[in-house]
């Protein structure tokens, strides 16, 4: 009856407005430093079995096909695209880039967690003189790497020493060492907004490490990771997304039209 593809059109209109959603999440974020664009994946729903493939019938021979119905779709999750967005040369000391795998370690207070992941390399100096990282809350950089009052200059080794420029020394004093966290499934990680994540049944626990180490991607001073949306790519599927809807809505119209006929039959 014409009544399942209403419900079945109304699952493509609610699965389809949720990538929308998703889509638009990632153009607005296709400048945030660090940021990882998502996707929306798709699965069908059950199906309504009208005759079953391979039944017999009364000459011994089988069905070759079934008569199978679907009931519609649902998003099944989003998977968040963990590939390294392109370097951005800002020359600021303080300005740093993942250049491969892991995370920074930054304190945090919100998201059922103490510890939060970040991409984004955008880091301060407080009032204190700790390194945090350059969102609304600045959050402390873990562990905590405080530099001294009077340091001229900043540099940022390849395997995360920071080194202070202190003046009427002659060396370089080392203030603080950069530590990188990975997961076994990182695209489990929780995403709780200011460019950090939280760990997560699904992410397991963190791996930590020394950058330029093992699995961990090295230091590079004076760029930011950007975002690796393209939004060309996510024009197009925008413009698919918004087909596809447009499509599923004119199911519902002709459904519709469908069982007006039928109401009319007795006229």
């Amino acid at each position: 009856m014409a009544v399942q593809a209403l419900h079945t059109a109304a699952t493509g209109l609610s699965a389809l407005s949720t990538n929308i959603d998703i889509i638009a999440n990632n153009l607005a974020n296709s400048n945030t430093v660090g940021f990882k664009g998502s996707r929306a994946n798709f699965e069908d729903l059950l199906y309504e079995a009208k005759a079953q493939p391979g039944v017999e019938n009364g000459n011994g021979d089988q069905r070759p096909t079934g008569l199978l119905v679907g009931l519609g779709t649902r998003i099944s999750g989003t998977q968040v695209d963990m590939t390294t967005g392109s370097p951005q040369i800002t020359d600021r000391p303080l300005d740093v880039m993942i250049n491969g795998q892991g995370y920074l370690k930054v304190n945090i207070t919100t998201g059922g967690a103490e510890v939060g992941y970040t991409r984004a390399g955008n880091l301060f100096m407080n009032s204190d003189g700790e390194l945090v990282l350059g969102n609304a809350t600045g959050p402390r950089i873990e562990p905590t790497i405080t530099v001294p009052q009077d340091t001229e200059d900043i540099t940022i080794s390849e395997d995360g020493r920071i080194y202070a420029k202190i003046p009427g020394q002659a060396d370089l004093q080392e203030v603080g060492q950069l530590e990188l966290a990975n997961f076994v499934n990182p695209h489990g990680l929780k995403a709780i907004g200011g460019n950090i994540y939280v760990e997560s049944a699904a992410s397991g626990p963190p791996i930590e490490g020394t950058p330029a180490t093992s699995n961990f991607g090295s230091i590079l001073q004076g760029a930011l990771e950007s975002s690796n949306v393209d939004p060309v790519r996510e024009l197009v599927d925008l413009i698919k997304a918004q087909r596809a809807f447009e499509m599923n809505s004119q199911s519902i119209q002709a459904a519709d039209e469908t069982l007006n006929v039928i109401a009319n039959l007795r006229r």
